[in-house]
């Protein structure tokens, strides 16, 4: 059922001559590289709550899926049935295993948890932003790199995700001296979701002699992935103990700061990772990607933020 699915948006495609590979193209790319922009401007400029419960989401959904996806170790619909052909270069992009869809994963919680955010502002905004995570999930199928299965399962985790998440969030509200324990159960987690995908065995198929999918490099993003666990606690540890920021606001030139710091994060998204690769491994590289990443986004450009309202005030 599944395949057959794939295989009837497979004959759409071409059917049109895959004038819409592009843009679902677009659509998933977005998902998984600059998407997370909009939660960090949120959490820099307009509202920390707000922002960090997103970036929460996202953080804790994806280093879980990690785990689950290298798993199951289910292989990617074109290696399960040949008559799947996947669009334009997705087959070059799609990495890892397929179950979960980690495109889903990542689309859900940030426009998810946006959605939850703009609920109670513009309820057409958040149906946009709900809408915007559903067509993510579809792209995958539409691309023929993901089952209904991956992308389903990735949209109930990330439900999940903002759900648990709004959770913990209003229980620290009433207790928050007990957030570092949450933060030390998350990076310690982290490091055992390492050492587990580093160590347990994986499917080893051969065909005509040759190693159908290799582990090593299914392991790339589950090192980038799972790294969330473990930077954000620091991150946000050092931030709540010694920075303590407070948005820059909309009103004047509040919002500058925000895209001002919004340009070496794209510059890191687009270029950062493969010379970490290079010099360190694609696991470590990853890892270490993820890992200055979400440092420069929830502690360094905050103390920026809070360097240049602190002499403002000082004026």
């Amino acid at each position: 059922m599944d395949i057959d699915y794939l295989l009837l948006l497979q004959r759409f495609r071409e059917s049109i001559n895959d004038a819409l590979t592009p843009f679902m193209e677009g659509v998933s790319l977005f998902a998984v590289t600059f998407l997370i922009m909009i939660p960090v401007f949120v959490y820099w400029v307009v509202d920390k709550r707000k922002g960090l419960y997103t970036l929460v989401s996202y953080y804790l959904c994806c280093g879980f899926n990690a785990i689950l996806k290298l798993t199951a170790c289910i292989y990617r619909p074109w290696i399960r049935d040949a008559r799947v052909k996947p669009a334009g270069d997705a087959i070059t992009t799609a990495t890892g295993y397929s179950f979960p869809s980690g495109h889903t994963v990542s689309a859900g919680p940030l426009y998810g948890g946006l959605a939850v955010s703009a609920w109670s502002w513009k309820k057409w905004v958040s149906a946009i932003l709900i809408f915007l995570a559903l067509l993510t999930g579809f792209s995958r199928n539409y691309l023929g790199v993901h089952t209904p299965q991956d992308v389903v399962v990735g949209t109930l985790e990330s439900i999940l995700w903002l759900f648990l998440t709004a959770k913990i969030f209003k229980y620290l509200e009433k207790r928050p001296e007990r957030e570092n324990i949450f933060l030390l159960a998350s990076f310690i987690i982290g490091w055992i979701g390492i050492l587990y995908i580093t160590f347990k065995p994986y499917p080893m198929d051969y065909v005509d002699g040759k190693l159908l999918v290799d582990p090593q490099k299914m392991m790339n993003d589950g090192y980038g992935d799972i790294c969330l666990l473990i930077a954000f606690p620091v991150a946000r540890f050092v931030e709540k103990t010694w920075i303590k920021f407070k948005p820059t606001g909309l009103k004047g030139l509040g919002w500058l700061a925000g895209l001002v710091g919004l340009i070496p994060l794209a510059l890191m998204i687009q270029f950062m990772k493969a010379p970490l690769d290079g010099l360190l491994g694609s696991h470590w590289g990853h890892f270490t990607y993820s890992f200055i990443v979400v440092f420069y986004c929830v502690a360094l450009w905050p103390l920026v933020i809070k360097l240049i309202t602190d002499r403002k005030k000082a004026e």
